[in-house]
């Protein structure tokens, strides 16, 4: 698998400021661009492959009081819902409200799998997911 990494990372590193970092990875010959924008309690990650639209937009956020995500679809239609499950994902792994915008060609579960565990790994990287042994905090 060939990737090719560009970051570009702006903003402050306390905890009221805006950090913005994009990146483009390739995979099997599928040129993938993120952006993720950290706020206050917050994450925005747009996903693109083909062009810079934004496609489709999803919320989720924890629902109590059983620590599970709801997740809800703001533009585009019900009936694609790639970027659903990522932004489930992605809210039970970092413990922020995340806002995902999905601009991938539906019908790739394997693209989606990929974009997913990239997107997931740069989380890491920059420190926005909780330690795997933090429970449900009051």
């Amino acid at each position: 698998m060939e990737n090719s990494v560009i970051d570009n990372k702006d903003g402050g590193v306390n905890d009221d400021g805006v950090q913005v970092t994009c990146f483009t990875e390739v995979s099997d010959d599928v040129t993938l661009h993120f952006q993720i924008i950290r706020l206050h309690k917050q994450i925005y990650a747009w996903i693109g492959s083909n062009s810079a639209k934004l496609g489709h937009m999803y919320a989720a956020a924890s629902t109590r009081p059983n620590n599970t995500v709801s997740v809800t679809s703001i533009l585009g239609g019900a009936s694609d819902n790639t970027g659903s499950g990522i932004a489930r994902r992605l809210a039970l792994r970092t413990g922020v409200n995340i806002i995902l915008a999905c601009n991938i060609p539906k019908n790739n579960p394997m693209l989606e799998a990929e974009a997913e565990k990239k997107l997931v790994q740069k989380l890491i990287n920059l420190g926005y997911t909780r330690p795997k042994s933090e429970g449900s905090t009051s």
